[in-house]
């Protein structure tokens, strides 16, 4: 039995175990995604974080040991956000004739996002640095990171916590508005990428290429503006 545990003990020190470990799972992720049909409850991020969770547990590997391994993944996501650019630059004259409303919901759904946060928080007795963490979860995860950090809050539990609301927000989406009849692709995707970043972004690329553009579009104003918003939200809930 000591063979395999050093064995083990050899790989797990190297730096492309966990990234390796990080792409098998998101590719058995989509494979099961693709045997569901598409279906929202699948989604291929909530089932490789389950299954990266289970390995890391198995193994008794601490988050430190994984992320140092995984990094790159983390690093990638910044020209990936930065890449967002394309598809407001591509659908500019669209966006140009529905500036109003989609202003009007940047503002509506950047507030409710941290301000209801905020306020169950407070309701539930969390303060300081764990506060802090919650007001830019809806954000995508560079920037929501950035911004705890800023404001002395907990980046780790700020990059779970956008995970989450990503995860959901890609589940519950299609059906969600569905049941409300939106049948706008553009304000479907804006919706979307405002509430759900990163993770709702990818769902509505897989729905429509319309509302895909346009939840890029959402994901990066709502970065910009979360930015502005979750400073003052924070000092005034006292945190």
């Amino acid at each position: 039995m000591s063979d395999p545990v050093l064995i083990w003990s050899y790989l797990s020190q190297g730096p492309l175990l966990w990234l390796t470990a990080t792409l098998v799972a998101y590719l058995a992720g989509d494979a099961a995604f693709r045997a569901a049909g598409r279906a929202s409850w699948a989604n291929p991020v909530l089932l490789a974080v389950m299954l990266l969770a289970l390995l890391l547990w198995a193994t008794g590997t601490n988050y430190a040991t994984y992320f140092e391994g995984a990094q790159f993944v983390h690093f990638m996501l910044g020209p990936a956000t930065v890449a967002l650019a394309l598809p407001l630059y591509d659908n500019l004259p669209r966006v140009r004739r529905a500036a109003l409303p989609m202003l009007a919901g940047l503002l509506a759904g950047s507030s409710v996002a941290v301000l209801s946060a905020l306020a169950v928080a407070r309701a539930f007795g969390i303060q300081g640095p764990v506060l802090a963490s919650m007001a830019p979860k809806s954000t995508t995860a560079p920037v929501a990171i950035g911004i705890a950090e800023k404001l002395g809050g907990q980046p780790t539990l700020t990059a779970a916590l956008v995970l989450l609301t990503g995860i959901f927000g890609a589940i519950v989406v299609t059906p969600l508005l569905n049941m409300l009849k939106v049948r706008d692709w553009r304000a479907r995707g804006f919706a979307v990428g405002v509430a759900a970043h990163g993770i709702g972004t990818a769902r509505a690329f897989q729905v429509n290429a319309t509302a895909g553009a346009f939840s890029g579009i959402g994901m990066g104003l709502n970065a910009v503006l979360t930015a502005i918003i979750a400073p003052l939200a924070l000092h005034l809930f006292g945190g």
